[in-house]
This record gives C-alpha cells, structure tokens and sequence, in this order.
C-alpha cells in the first residue's frame, strides 16, 4: 500500500467516524431536551459538523427532527457540507 492508498484509507476513516458520533450526539441531545437533562451545547454540535461530521449532522437533523428550526443548523449544516464538498473536489483535482 503507497501512502496515498493510506492516507485515503486514513481519511475514509476519519470521516465514518466523525460522522457517526455527529449523528448520534445529535440523537443525544434531542433525547436530553425530550427529557429536560442537560444539553450538548450548540457550538459543540456545529463544531462536529465542521470537524467533517456535516453529513452525520445533516442526516441527524432529518432522522431525529432536532434542531429544524433554528436558522444556524438549517442552513448553516448544509452550507458546510457544500463548502467541504467543494474543498474536497478541489483537493482530489490536484492529485
């Protein structure tokens, strides 16, 4: 294996990762607020996405129907996600 078949691998990785843990905090925290516990603050939960977890966020968002009205996650998660789409064509078309 060359180092980039690692590093894709590496990153392939990564993004299942980050994107599972988003989608279940998400659930997490719609759980807390059903329950009145205490919540996963809403920086933490945009920062997942940023980290690469946009799409765990996204599907989050749509399967547990939290946080559907608040502008910042309606439009902010998918606005992510197309701008790490978009950075990562850009990426792949320099290799």
């Amino acid at each position: 294996m060359d180092l980039t078949e690692f590093r894709s691998m590496y990153a392939l990785i990564y993004l299942a990762a980050v994107n599972g843990v988003t989608f279940f905090t998400y659930g997490i925290d719609k759980w807390k607020a059903k329950k009145a516990r205490r919540r996963i603050s809403e920086a933490t939960l945009l920062g997942l996405a940023v980290i690469g977890g946009s799409i765990g966020a996204w599907i989050g968002i749509k399967v547990w129907h939290h946080k559907t009205l608040h502008k910042k996650f309606k439009y902010g998660v998918p606005l992510i996600l197309l701008l790490q789409i978009a950075a990562l064509t850009a990426l792949l078309k320099q290799m």
